[in-house]
């Protein structure tokens, strides 16, 4: 009797381990699809071309869209800089000379002018800045 017991906790832990009981995998990509990276770390540009920021982080909501973008701007070097979100829809995702071209219709001062964020590492999350 331990022995089988022994035998089938062994088979339950197989069956966890190797995932037997998983989601459904995909054979191809989803239609419509992008990368995160098309976004994330890429220079953002406002209308006339003039470079406004960078983008810090993609937020997606819980259902997996994505919702906006954390903008950083200002500063030099890191330092002084300010970061803002702008909702996903607002920014516009080209190619231009075989590299991602993200632009919004903001200017550099109005983003800067924007209410900021901080991120906190202890609960993963962005919260206002205080002033």
């Amino acid at each position: 009797m331990k022995r089988l017991s022994l035998l089938a906790a062994a088979s339950a832990a197989a069956i966890v381990a190797t995932g037997v009981a998983s989601a459904a995998i995909m054979t191809a990509l989803p239609t419509d699809s992008w990368t995160v990276t098309n976004y994330y770390k890429q220079a953002v540009y406002d209308s006339g071309q003039n470079k406004i920021g960078q983008v810090d982080d993609v937020l997606v909501d819980q259902s997996g869209k994505v919702t906006g973008l954390v903008i950083g701007v200002g500063g030099f070097l890191g330092m002084g800089e300010k970061d803002v979100i702008v909702p996903f829809a607002d920014v516009s995702l080209q190619k231009k000379n075989d590299k991602n071209w993200l632009s919004i219709n903001e200017t550099k001062d109005s983003l800067k002018a924007a209410p900021g964020f901080t991120y906190d590492r202890n609960t993963t999350m962005w919260s206002p800045a205080k002033s």
